[in-house]
């Protein structure tokens, strides 16, 4: 936006313009934190549940801030501040912040991609990064960065040369996603996946679905959904005047054809409405290659049809393997689970400590989280489920974790929180072991993987 004056910058944002002194231009980023308000930015001082953070307003002028936007009394006295800058007001920052981003975006004229999904959003998100890059000046949402706040600031820091636009769109409760996507206005959904998540509000999986849904009764007309090929729970939801494509391991418009691994990656042969395409892809994790099948639908969506060598970096705590000394194994899957990810995650533990003869499995999985009413039948599940796929010692971490080992079969041990797992995994993990930690994320379980990798000493 560094091309936009003071007064397109407050037109856009919906907000009043009290002053303009000395603010050249236009702002080259924006922030929500006063500590950084550097020179070229716009601070939004949104009111918090706890900080207001209009109260910056004056300091973040004084540290040279091309501009504020906050309300009204704390616009007031920055302007009598004395302060150069942009100075704007309104009584709801955060939803200047949002018509500004939807400005902003009609300006760049980018394709917007938006993901949701029960599982597998983020690593579809970084996927769909991997695919695009090559072919378009693309931008990705930013690790936690999908809710009201965090969505319009990845929309407002997409640089304008930006061609594709990808955003995470997170929810805990109806109507969440449909906040997010009018202001992001998508030309494409993708919903990677409908499970038992975030129960405790919304009551039904069934609800779930709905929710998710509010994404593609975002999309404008002519628009594209990407959704999963089996399951009926999105069906109703499906709308004529968009295009809908199915993606699948074995059913739908795109699907998979083979999988053959090398080393630590696979080459991939994937049936697509454009054809069938080849990919080499650094991974070999069978809930991977699902999402890989999403990102390449949306890819296809705004005119990518990717091939040949796909770089990808994950973001952190979702799946990756680190080689510990002893040659242990570590798949720190840390950042977040629910019934389905914990799941998919025992199944990729199983498949890797396959490649290594002799290997135990063991398996650190903490309490999943917002399971409403049946949150106890869910772990006893993955306790049974850590049985089928034999695992050779469970620790289960949290009260509600514990209820695992009521299924469970085999070597346990049970952990209070993080801080005794950790203690517990340096006691019982032996050279050869193939290790995964995997919990919701108010488990805390980074603290075992940084144990595991001496980041902490515990």
């Amino acid at each position: 936006m560094n091309t936009w004056s003071p007064e397109r910058v407050a037109e856009a944002a919906g907000a009043r313009l009290l002053s303009a002194r000395a603010a050249a231009g236009g702002p080259e980023r924006v922030t929500i934190d006063s500590r950084d308000a550097s020179p070229g930015a716009l601070f939004v001082g949104l009111v918090g549940e706890n900080t207001d953070g209009g109260l910056f307003a004056s300091q973040a002028l004084a540290a040279g801030a091309w501009g504020v936007l906050t309300t009204a009394e704390h616009a007031e006295n920055a302007r009598k501040s004395g302060h150069f800058g942009a100075i704007m007001a309104l009584e709801d920052p955060l939803k200047a912040l949002q018509n500004l981003a939807t400005a902003w975006r009609r300006h760049l004229g980018a394709k917007v991609i938006g993901v949701t999904g029960s599982t597998g959003k983020t690593t579809t998100k970084d996927l769909l990064l991997g695919l695009l890059r090559p072919h378009r000046r693309t931008v990705a949402s930013r690790a936690n960065f999908n809710t009201e706040i965090g969505l319009p600031l990845e929309i407002l820091n997409a640089p304008q040369e930006t061609e594709v636009l990808v955003l995470e769109m997170g929810m805990r409760g109806a109507g969440q996603i449909a906040e997010l996507a009018a202001i992001a206005e998508p030309d494409v959904a993708v919903i990677v996946s409908i499970g038992p998540v975030h129960l405790e509000l919304l009551g039904t999986i069934e609800a779930v679905a709905a929710a998710k849904a509010e994404l593609i009764a975002g999309l404008r007309a002519g628009g594209t959904a990407v959704v999963p090929a089996e399951g009926p729970l999105l069906e109703p939801h499906l709308r004529d005047d968009v295009t809908t494509v199915t993606f699948g391991a074995t059913t739908g418009d795109v699907r998979l054809i083979s999988v053959h691994d090398h080393g630590g990656g696979a080459r991939v042969e994937i049936e697509t409405p454009a054809g069938r395409i080849e990919l080499d892809v650094p991974f070999t994790q069978a809930h991977l290659q699902r999402n890989l099948l999403a990102a390449t639908a949306a890819a296809q969506a705004v005119g990518v049809t990717p091939h040949g060598r796909v770089e990808v970096v994950l973001s952190p705590g979702r799946g990756q393997r680190l080689a510990l000394p002893g040659g242990v194994t570590l798949i720190d899957d840390c950042y977040n689970a629910n019934p389905m990810s914990m799941q998919a995650a025992l199944d990729d533990l199983r498949a890797t400590a396959s490649r290594h003869p002799g290997a135990r499995q063991v398996a650190i999985l903490g309490d999943m989280l917002e399971l409403g009413p049946e949150e106890r039948r869910f772990h006893e599940q993955i306790g049974a489920y850590a049985t089928e796929t034999h695992v050779d010692v469970l620790v289960t971490v949290g009260p509600r974790a514990a209820a695992m080992a009521t299924r469970y079969d085999g070597e346990v041990h049970a952990a209070d929180d993080a801080v005794a797992a950790a203690r517990i995994a340096a006691q019982l993990i032996e050279p050869g072991d193939v290790v995964l930690v995997k919990a919701s994320r108010g488990v805390g379980l980074e603290l075992v993987c940084k144990a595991m990798t001496d980041e902490v000493r515990v």
